[in-house]
């Protein structure tokens, strides 16, 4: 596995003669109940990127840990930066990747709010407009899911599941379990319909969003080796439009 920063510079030479593939895994500083890490989107994102790596010589670029966080700003630990600041550091990123030669890039964020995703794909975009020679895929762990469950609905049983609850607790325990400070009691946030509220904890007092103690390792696990295959398909995807 090619982790950029752990490179030496003839290292990376080599690795980047060998794919001109690199991932940028994406995620948050993010409140995810009391139970979950702040970093468990970002250690989402880095853990599947980690795991493709092991499968292709393809290069992962440095964890970007922070991004747009709008429901879960007002709870404690959660760090939520700008849509400008976000679409200007993924394009600069991309730039530079780029200018080492690397065609095709691969964004997966851990994180799957609105506001983040929507100023990623504007980000993709941009280079895509600027940068003929490259190829983009943004890729948000939460449509990777739902295919994933779509094929194997016996993974989740939560109806509804989503943050901090059963999907994310079970990836946690199979990935980094050491992290995982026991679990929460079920949670759903009561959000009123169009209207946008200043006390956002008043919603969502916990940020729970589903029913972390049906969650086990071994579903978490499944759950990983499953998005895990589906990357690489869209990775094979996009280095074949290399080709064309």
């Amino acid at each position: 596995m090619a982790n950029w920063q752990d490179l030496t510079m003839p290292e990376f030479e080599a690795a980047r003669e060998k794919s001109r593939t690199v991932i940028l895994p994406v995620g948050s500083l993010e409140e995810h109940g009391p139970h979950l890490p702040l970093g468990t989107d970002a250690f989402h994102a880095l853990e599947v990127a980690r795991r493709v790596a092991q499968e292709l010589p393809v290069v992962v670029a440095p964890l970007l840990f922070y991004g747009i966080c709008r429901s879960t700003r007002e709870h404690p630990g959660t760090v939520s930066i700008s849509g400008d600041t976000l679409r200007a550091l993924v394009k600069d990123l991309g730039r530079e990747f780029c200018r080492h030669g690397f065609r095709n890039l691969i964004i997966i964020s851990g994180h799957a709010g609105g506001t983040h995703m929507a100023a990623l794909l504007e980000a993709g975009e941009t280079l895509l407009a600027e940068l003929p020679e490259i190829r983009v895929a943004v890729v948000n762990v939460l449509d990777l899911l739902r295919e994933v469950l779509t094929a194997n609905p016996h993974l989740v049983r939560t109806k509804g599941d989503s943050h901090a609850g059963e999907v994310e607790t079970a990836l946690m325990l199979a990935a980094y379990p050491r992290l995982v400070k026991g679990t929460a009691p079920e949670e759903w946030p009561t959000f009123p319909k169009y209207i946008l509220v200043r006390d956002k904890r008043r919603f969502w007092p916990g940020g729970v969003w589903g029913n972390p103690a049906r969650a086990t390792g071994a579903q978490g696990e499944e759950i990983l080796q499953a998005e895990v295959q589906r990357l690489l398909q869209v990775i094979a995807a996009l280095e074949q439009e290399e080709g064309t």
